[in-house]
């Protein structure tokens, strides 16, 4: 790698939190063009892709343990050409561990993609099925200590993403993010949310669907397009106002123009298996061959996954030989 090639993904790595990179969604730097400056975009365990339900593998994995999402925090949003980006403050940072990730993950930001009309807008798509919007909020692993660092390692990040679809009634719940849109059009500007934001609000929108998603190992969505990423996409969607929707298409790129569509196309699956978590029913995968599939795809899940298989097998053999001996 040139020198420059080496400054810019260097640049890029450690701006990924506040979103600027040099890039865009069409033209001479649209997405088609983005390997020429960033070679891992054309890597083999890309994201977006298109999740085919027909195609996944069910497993269960230990619940998702959500930490400091209830305490309210300051928080800022900012449109950085791309997209409108928040962030909070971090005297308590809020911290995920469970499901498939092996450790802690610290919150960094959250984001949204979205389309020029309410039919299209996702990076992720289901069963070849396009939401009007996407949120990514990401985290960190922690040990890691930061973004910048935890992006050199293939298990440094997960981004958890929620799909949204169009409706004639409003969400409150995003209210008070999408009333302050108008002042943050031009790009870098930024400002900070009226109430104080509870992340529970966003990120656990119904506890009684948090079990219910798909995961996958992929990559960052914009350049550098590094595969270090565990996605977990939450199933059921969320609605938003037709007006809502409308109001992120109103934003500016730097050169002026409303920023419309802001999503990556989908890319190869390749080798990779998705898993889809069903909560609370026999795994139908056996949990030899998910690690020996993940050992030849370079895949992160090992050890550990799904124990809750075995434990269910074990209880309804007791319970059979009971029934029988009476």
């Amino acid at each position: 790698m040139n020198h420059r090639s080496l400054m810019k993904t260097f640049v890029s790595l450690s701006e990924f939190s506040d979103g600027s990179q040099d890039f865009s969604y069409d033209g001479n730097h649209g997405p088609s063009h983005w390997p020429i400056d960033y070679q891992s975009c054309v890597g083999k365990h890309q994201s977006p892709i298109n999740i085919e339900e027909h195609n996944v593998k069910n497993i269960n994995l230990p619940l998702l343990h959500f930490e400091n999402l209830s305490v309210p925090r300051s928080s800022f949003i900012t449109n950085n050409g791309h997209t409108v980006m928040i962030k909070t403050n971090e005297s308590e940072p809020a911290v995920v561990s469970g499901g498939p990730l092996r450790g802690n993950y610290v919150f960094e930001q959250l984001h949204f993609h979205w389309g020029e009309n309410d039919f299209e807008g996702s990076e992720d798509y289901i069963n070849n099925h396009s939401f009007a919007m996407e949120l990514h909020a990401v985290f960190y692993k922690q040990i890691y200590k930061s973004m910048t660092e935890a992006v050199n390692h293939p298990d440094g990040l997960a981004v958890f993403a929620y799909f949204y679809e169009a409706a004639d009634k409003e969400n409150p719940t995003y209210k008070p993010i999408v009333e302050v849109l108008p002042k943050v059009e031009t790009v870098g500007s930024k400002h900070e949310l009226k109430e104080p934001l509870l992340l529970e609000h966003l990120l656990v929108p119904n506890m009684s669907t948090m079990q219910n998603y798909f995961t996958y190992n992929g990559s960052l969505t914009t350049p550098p397009c590094s595969e270090v990423v565990t996605w977990v996409d939450f199933k059921d969607p969320q609605l938003l106002s037709h007006n809502q929707l409308a109001m992120f298409r109103n934003l500016r790129t730097s050169d002026g123009n409303k920023l419309t569509h802001n999503f990556r196309p989908v890319q190869p699956l390749s080798d990779r298996l998705v898993y889809h978590n069903v909560f609370n029913i026999d795994n139908d995968v056996p949990l030899q061959d998910i690690s020996k599939h993940n050992e030849n795809a370079g895949n992160k899940y090992n050890d550990g996954l799904s124990v809750r298989s075995s434990a269910t097998m074990l209880i309804l053999f007791v319970v059979s030989t009971v029934l029988v001996t009476i």
